[in-house]
C-alpha cells in the first residue's frame, strides 16, 4: 500500500494523529476523533493553531478560557449542511464532550498569535458549485484565503457527486514562488456514501518521480506532499473530503498539469 494512503487504525477515540514529523513534511497536522456520547477529549495547541471541524454529531466545547457551548447539528456528513467549526490559536487548550456519536477533525498548522479564538460558521458558509458536467462538485469553504481568520491554515470541505471528478483538472501547489505558485502541504480526509463504497485518488509529479494511484475507502486519509492530486468517484458512490492545507504563505496559488491545462 502507498505510504501516502493512511487507513484508520481504530474505530473509536483518536483515530488519526498525523503530525509533520510522521508525514515527513513541515506544516500540516491532522487529527480525527470518533467519540460516543459522554466521551471527553482535551489537547494543548502548543505551537500550532487548530481548526476543530464538527464533521458529524454534537459536542460541547471549552477553548482558550471560554465556554463555546454546543457545536454541531449535522448528524451525517452527506447532509451537506455547513459545518460548525472552532478556531483555537497556538498556546491554548481546548476540550470537548460528545453529546452524540460524533466525528471531530483537528486541523493544525503553525500559529503565530495573529488571531483570537472564534467560531467559524455555520453562518456565512454557503454550499457552492465548482466546475460543470462530470467535473461538478460542491464546496463548503471553512477557512480559505478570502477570510483572514488564521495564520497558516486553509480548510475546506468538498462533496463530489457519484460518477464525477474532483480536484480536477489536475493541479499542484508545491513550489514557494508567489504569485506564480505557493507551497502548500495537504491532507484529504475521505468519506464515501454509501460507506462500503470506494473512490480513487492519484498523486503524481510532472517528471513521474512520484506517481501513486490509490483506492480510497470511507475514513481514509491521503497525504499530498507535492504533485497533482485529482480524485474520482465511481458511479454509485458519492465522495466527501475535508482538505487541510498550510505552507509558508497563507495563499492558494496552483499550476495545472500540462496535459489538462487547456481545460482551465
Amino acid at each position: 500500500m502507498s505510504n501516502l494512503l493512511l487507513r484508520p487504525p481504530a474505530t473509536k477515540g483518536k483515530v488519526f494523529d498525523i503530525t509533520p514529523k510522521s508525514a515527513g513534511w513541515t506544516y500540516v497536522g491532522f487529527g480525527l476523533y470518533r467519540l460516543a456520547p459522554g466521551d471527553t477529549v482535551a489537547e494543548d495547541t502548543c505551537g500550532n493553531e487548530v481548526i476543530l471541524v464538527m464533521v458529524e454529531g454534537k459536542a460541547s466545547f471549552h477553548a482558550a478560557g471560554r465556554d463555546w457551548g454546543v457545536l454541531g447539528d449535522r448528524m451525517n456528513v452527506f447532509e451537506k449542511t455547513p459545518p460548525h467549526s472552532l478556531y483555537v490559536p497556538n498556546g491554548q487548550r481546548w476540550q470537548a464532550e460528545a453529546l452524540t456519536d460524533c466525528v471531530i477533525a483537528v486541523c493544525a498548522a503553525p500559529g503565530h498569535g495573529g488571531h483570537e479564538a472564534r467560531r467559524l460558521g455555520p453562518e456565512g458558509i454557503v454550499l457552492t458549485q465548482r466546475g460543470e458536467g462530470a467535473n461538478t462538485r460542491f464546496i463548503n469553504n471553512i477557512a480559505m484565503e478570502a477570510d483572514p481568520v488564521a495564520d497558516s491554515l486553509l480548510v475546506t470541505e468538498v462533496f463530489t457527486p457519484a460518477g464525477n471528478w474532483s480536484s480536477y483538472p489536475s493541479h499542484r501547489h508545491d513550489e514557494d514562488d508567489y504569485p506564480r505558485i505557493t507551497y502548500l502541504e495537504e491532507t484529504y480526509y475521505h468519506r464515501l456514501n454509501p460507506p462500503d463504497g470506494f473512490g480513487f485518488q492519484r498523486v503524481y509529479t510532472d517528471d513521474g518521480c512520484l506517481d501513486e494511484t490509490m483506492t480510497v475507502r470511507d475514513g481514509d486519509v491521503v497525504l499530498v506532499p507535492r504533485g497533482h492530486h485529482p480524485c474520482g468517484a465511481p458511479v454509485g458512490f458519492e465522495m466527501y473530503y475535508l482538505n487541510v492545507m498550510a505552507g509558508p504563505l497563507r495563499k492558494w496559488r496552483f499550476i495545472s498539469a500540462p496535459e489538462v491545462a487547456h481545460l482551465f
